[in-house]
């Protein structure tokens, strides 16, 4: 006869329901675990992954920066190309500020500005970070002399190389942080792997799109306001699907005031900017500070919602649990 009870460490007895008997060879018996009927659950409720390390102002203004040079300098190459030279050098000197940000943000976070260099001394095409170190080593340079031959006046024809060498890259370094953080072991980040790409996408060209019309006169930002519309309508659709195939693991990605405060903000700003926009500059110039802002506020919002989910163990057991479940079955 066996006992159908637990002895627990708090010296209740609680009936054993999650697991069978099933005969073994030798006269022994062994259990076996269901996982459907497993409770998600830790060790006293501590959490299972340890608490990402990295500082929000730096990695997530990291992530947001990258993505604002990336996306601009998109931009300021369709600029060039169509004769818009006030919006294409907004675009050109957007990108080289917004990269110097990123990379103190991130220079700030390694600790050590060597660890950067470091990084360069092999080529891993399995890691996001050192194929990252090496997207942004090829896209800073083109996108510095692009802002400084335009600026300067000097080497037209070099500086339309490096702009359009700058714009090809541009979009590897709006996108790869998708691929950086999804790498990880955070719940959020990591199963949202399929959408996260689109949403830095849209996210990166929505904020290109509003710092665009914030310095370009109306008549020159017809691109900035299509890409504004493009990417927020982007992001949106990329946040909805990711939301739903994630399923009770989207939680903290439905809390987050960040992320819904960034999904308000860009679709008001792409939509103003396409209505009153074209007109007036000061409209525009309102769009083009919503979009920054839900731009930023998004990236924010997907850091926090990623910490939140590292946190609370259910979210790791939860999709421990599925995935065994789906190998048994």
């Amino acid at each position: 006869m066996t006992s159908q009870t637990d002895v627990r460490l708090d010296g209740s007895a609680e009936l054993r329901t999650e697991r069978e008997a099933t005969p073994g060879s030798a006269g022994h018996r062994r259990e076996r675990l269901r996982p459907s009927q497993a409770t998600f659950d830790s060790y006293y409720g501590l959490p299972v992954l340890n608490e990402p390390t990295w500082q929000a102002q730096d990695i997530a203004g990291y992530l947001f920066l990258g993505g604002l040079a990336g996306a601009s300098s998109t931009l300021a190459a369709a600029a060039e190309l169509t004769g818009r030279p006030r919006l294409a050098r907004a675009g050109k000197v957007a990108a080289v500020c917004a990269l110097g940000g990123s990379l103190y943000s991130l220079i700030h976070d390694l600790g050590r500005p060597e660890r950067f260099l470091n990084m360069l001394r092999v080529f891993k095409v399995t890691s996001p970070m050192s194929v990252g170190t090496w997207i942004l080593t090829a896209y800073g340079p083109q996108a510095g002399f692009a802002a400084a031959a335009d600026l300067a006046g000097r080497f037209p024809r070099l500086g339309r190389a490096a702009t359009v060498g700058a714009a090809l890259t541009g979009p590897a370094v709006a996108t790869y942080t998708a691929a950086l953080i999804c790498d990880t072991a955070v719940p959020a980040w990591h199963e949202g792997f399929r959408e996260m790409p689109f949403l830095f996408a849209g996210s990166a060209a929505a904020a290109a799109g509003g710092l665009g019309m914030l310095a370009a006169p109306p008549s020159e930002a017809g691109p900035a306001r299509r890409a504004a519309l493009l990417g927020a309508a982007a992001e949106c659709v990329a946040a909805v699907r990711m939301e739903r195939r994630l399923g009770p693991l989207a939680e903290p990605l439905k809390r987050s005031r960040l992320l819904r405060a960034g999904e308000v903000l860009v679709l008001a700003g792409a939509l103003a900017g396409m209505t009153a926009g074209r007109r007036s500059r000061l409209a525009a110039a309102a769009a083009g500070a919503a979009l920054l802002a839900g731009s930023a506020c998004t990236r924010f919002g997907i850091f926090h919602a990623g910490v939140e989910s590292a946190n609370d163990p259910k979210y790791t057991v939860q999709q421990q649990r599925r995935r065994l479940a789906r190998e048994i079955t």
